[in-house]
């Protein structure tokens, strides 16, 4: 357990997706076959355990991420993959936050996850500036599994190894009226072990809602209980995200709405019958990318200057190696062994982030953790593959506290044109304009440091790649930015998608660069033409473009409630 050694399946899964080399073969229980690569697949990994047995419910420590960090910087790595996170807090008490920032000054990149704890607003983590900070979002390969029962055919996923024989049909039933005697309604609905019996169960297909307990432990309750499948549906939180588990008997996943339907007609009809198709691996699926539900969301709450996340990326059913120390489900009673597993989570979106970060480190080893940052925010795509705004898990439109700048791009974050760069006294100044004292400047610094005696710099000055103003007043809000060119020399000239209820004005909207490494400046105004629609979050974008590259800020504005 002292090593870094993988009796989990978590750290193996995360550093392959990143720096794995290409296998080819891979897949889980035959499902999603093909060649596993990881984004820097020529890299050299290193693991560090930070995580240990949990104690007093707390497994992962301050002081083992910050001798983690310690090492990583000793070892001279280029990038650290950081798919762990606790509750937001104060940079001065956050380990992540002080182990990076000594991190980043050294030209390392830190990637975070940005937790999973959405669809609730406010719930992302690891919020610091010099940061990298990922949601999750799906991908366009699907396992479907269908539920066909009365006429209606419901799309699931599912990665079950078991299955019913074809097109033969089972009782369905609703897993509260097969609850046991001594269990609670609401066990019976989640499908808890041993909330089931198995005089009601057994050799039907039970319908289970998802929540609290883990999904497979429902399909194991069901199977315990003598049933012969299970249908997972999700509840309202969940909507549309469908997860690819590896079941332990013939199960499907499906949306809350295709949920409803087979609740209705199960609960209402004397003798309900249904089958589940055998899965299938389908690559193309539209639409993609949308946010995962579990995907945590801004606003930052702890700063509300910087939006969070920055970024989003694969982190739905995604395929990677796996320990053979643990089940692919990492329940006791799971008795399987799998070389490559299907994993969700922002602990998968990250290292996906990570492994472009290190191909950018390779391609431009002179570019600063900002510069790539910068680069990999600013050429994000916004849009899904039907050329729609990226959505959320309940088909609604998502906006940049889900997805931040948008999905990753990349080829395109290889030549993003311009840069918003960042050093060591910019994030320095930043913690000034926070107010932090010698003591805790120094904890950052690694030596004392004193703040600029002039009016402290604004947060919102922040040389940050997207942009955040909040508590606009009648007299408006302006913010500095400076853009470096690291690409050939041109002319770059400003779009800006105004949001709703503010006017925004950039000067100069037209930036001429005559060579490589040259940076200019710009100010960007905003005025509230309209409280009522900037009184909550409003959102748009400025792009510089010279034709052939366009460099893309979110833009997010809130009005203060004082406003008239």
């Amino acid at each position: 357990m002292n090593t870094p050694r993988d009796m989990d399946g978590h750290g193996t899964h995360t550093l392959s997706t990143a720096g794995g080399s290409p296998v080819p073969g891979a897949s889980v229980f035959g499902f999603g076959n093909g060649t596993a690569s990881g984004g820097s697949p020529r890299a050299r990994v290193a693991a560090y355990r930070v995580c240990f047995p949990p104690v007093n419910g707390s497994e992962c420590f301050d002081a083992d991420i910050l001798a983690a960090f310690d090492a990583a910087i000793h070892d001279g790595v280029h990038v650290l993959s950081l798919s762990l996170g606790g509750d937001p807090s104060d940079y001065l008490d956050d380990g992540i936050a002080i182990g990076s920032f000594h991190a980043v000054r050294r030209g390392i990149s830190v990637v975070c996850s940005a937790g999973n704890s959405g669809p609730a607003l406010g719930t992302a983590s690891n919020l610091a500036p010099w940061l990298l900070t990922t949601g999750a979002s799906t991908m366009d390969r699907e396992f479907p599994s269908y539920i066909v029962f009365d006429h209606t055919k419901a799309k699931g996923q599912s990665l079950s190894m078991t299955t019913l024989p074809e097109k033969t049909s089972y009782p369905l039933i609703d897993s509260v009226k097969a609850a046991a005697a001594n269990a609670t309604t609401k066990d019976a609905q989640l499908c808890m072990i041993g909330s089931l019996d198995p005089a009601k169960a057994k050799g039907k297909i039970v319908v289970c809602l998802r929540g609290i307990n883990p999904r497979v432990a429902k399909g194991e309750a069901v199977k315990q209980a003598g049933g012969v499948g299970m249908v997972l549906a999700n509840d309202a939180s969940t909507g549309n995200e469908i997860i690819a588990d590896a079941h332990v008997l013939p199960a499907t996943q499906i949306k809350y709405r295709d949920g409803l339907l087979l609740y209705s007609y199960v609960n209402s009809t004397k003798k309900p019958t249904g089958f589940i198709t055998r899965p299938a691996t389908v690559l193309g699926t539209k639409p993609a990318p949308f946010m995962a539900a579990f995907s945590s969301q801004g606003p930052n709450i702890i700063t509300p200057g910087i939006l969070k996340p920055d970024i989003t990326a694969p982190g739905v059913s995604v395929i990677a190696a796996w320990t053979r120390a643990n089940s692919p489900t990492d329940l006791a009673f799971d008795r399987r062994r799998v070389a490559f597993n299907s994993e969700s989570g922002t602990s998968m979106s990250c290292p996906h982030v990570s492994g472009v970060v290190g191909l950018l480190r390779t391609l431009h080893p002179e570019w600063s953790p900002a510069a790539i940052k910068s680069a990999i925010m600013t050429t994000a795509a916004e849009m899904d593959n039907k050329g729609e705004l990226i959505l959320n898990a309940s088909s609604l439109p998502s906006s940049p506290f889900g997805y931040g700048a948008g999905h990753i791009s990349p080829a395109r974050a290889m030549n993003p044109g311009l840069v918003y760069d960042l050093g060591d006294a910019d994030y320095l100044d930043f913690l000034c304009a926070l107010k932090y004292n010698a003591t805790v400047m120094a904890m950052f610094k690694g030596a004392p440091y004193t703040c600029p005696s002039e009016a402290p710099r604004r947060i919102a000055d922040l040389n940050y790649p997207s942009i955040t103003v909040v508590n606009v007043t009648a007299a408006g809000a302006t913010a500095l930015r400076k853009v470096k060119n690291v690409g050939k020399p041109g002319t770059y000239t400003a779009f800006v998608a105004e949001p709703a209820g503010v006017a925004v004005l950039v000067t100069p909207s037209v930036l001429k660069f005559s060579a490589k490494g040259e940076e200019k400046g710009f100010e960007v105004h905003f005025k509230v033409v309209n409280a009522t629609l900037a009184r909550d979050y409003s959102f748009g974008a400025l792009v510089w473009t010279n034709g052939r590259q366009f460099v893309r800020s979110p833009l997010v504005v809130k009005a203060a409630l004082a406003f008239d």
